[in-house]
């Protein structure tokens, strides 16, 4: 089975979704249902996970014992920050460790702050975290956040929430031949064919939120993105054909045809 492997363990699906920006939690969950996911993103700030008691809880609508969660540090903006909220979901999560650090450069754009990120990134890889790491597109920088330990590296693909697409696959590319650690395209995409895009140039992996939650059906689109992933993935593994301005030569052989010689 081609299934995407990150920290030891193996997954069937290349999709993983967030969990914000639903209107309930019912919505959540048959949008991650649609989707086929199986890692669930959850930021610590905003959703409850026992943190709030005697309030509804995203643990009951999506279980532990059917889905892998990873808190991540939406709205965290310096080093300490963000390892002190991850600290804090390790606590709530029974000893969690797989973890998505973000560390945000400002509120209007949420462009990663790759100084403080891989500040971040050292104290919680030698704090015992498996650490999959947001970040700019930045080749250098993707490479010593492996360097340091992350377990995955996770490149913007446009800005968060902005719905743009892939708008370097150059540099993504740099990033893909040089990795050593699953590659996770994180933030930008809009639609479908931007995730198929994402497989097909050899990405591991998709994560996606504002995509689906703010979708005017956000189950039919988990499903659409489910299906866009698996069909990217295919295309990347089949190889497709080369890319010329016109066919040099036929595609079909022209001897024994009716009016022409052989």
């Amino acid at each position: 089975m081609d299934s995407l492997t990150i920290a030891g363990k193996a997954y069937a699906s290349r999709l993983l979704i967030g969990t914000g920006k639903y209107k309930d939690f019912d919505e959540t969950r048959r949008a991650v249902e649609a989707s086929g996911a199986q890692i669930v993103t959850v930021a610590i700030r905003r959703t409850n996970i026992g943190q709030n008691a005697g309030e509804p809880s995203l643990l009951d609508a999506l279980p532990p014992s059917k889905y892998t969660y990873l808190p991540n540090t939406a709205g965290c903006y310096s080093a300490d920050d963000a390892v002190r909220t991850l600290r804090l979901a390790r606590e709530l999560l029974d000893g969690h460790e797989l973890v998505k650090l973000e560390v945000l450069g400002d509120p209007k754009s949420l462009y990663p702050n790759m100084m403080e990120t891989l500040k971040a990134a050292e104290t919680l890889v030698k704090d015992g975290f498996k650490v999959m790491v947001y970040c700019s597109d930045d080749p250098i920088l993707a490479k010593r956040l492996e360097e340091i330990g992350c377990v995955a590296v996770m490149p913007l693909a446009s800005l968060i929430g902005s719905g743009m697409g892939i708008l370097n696959p150059w540099n993504l590319q740099l990033i893909l031949e040089n990795a050593k650690v699953p590659v996770i395209v994180d933030a930008g995409v809009g639609t479908a064919s931007d995730a198929a895009i994402a497989m097909e140039l050899g990405c591991d992996g998709v994560l996606m939120n504002t995509a689906v939650a703010a979708a005017k059906n956000p189950v039919l689109m988990a499903q659409a993105m489910k299906k866009a992933v698996e069909a990217g993935r295919e295309a990347y593994l089949a190889g497709r054909m080369p890319k010329k301005l016109y066919a040099a030569a036929p595609s079909s052989p022209t001897t024994g045809i009716i009016g022409k010689a052989a």
